[in-house]
């Protein structure tokens, strides 16, 4: 399959539009955290806590929520590339052969 600009594109690969998402929410937390000049300051605290610490700490749930993300729309699309072609079942477990 042909793309505009002429590159071509294996049929069983993700769309371009699934890779940049994926990519944006796994590169979030990380620009969002070696940026330090953005919040390298005490004010405002939170509990006693300046604003440097809480921030990053913050960071940890929100790093965990944009991988969840990225993690479902991947797993998302295998399933339904599999549906799609007929390999395995719709959970992704392929019968190995096992009789039952």
């Amino acid at each position: 399959m042909t793309e505009p600009g002429g590159r071509t594109r294996r049929p069983d690969s993700p769309p371009p539009g699934l890779v940049v998402a994926v990519g944006v929410l796994l590169a979030l937390p990380v620009l969002a955290l070696i940026w330090v000049s953005s919040y390298n300051r005490p004010e405002p605290k939170l509990g006693g806590v300046p604003f440097f610490y809480w921030y990053q700490f913050l960071w940890v749930f929100i790093a965990a929520a944009c991988t969840t993300v990225a993690y479902r729309l991947v797993v998302g699309y295998e399933r339904r590339r599999r549906a799609l072609r007929g390999n395995g079942s719709a959970t992704g477990r392929e019968d190995r052969g096992v009789r039952r």
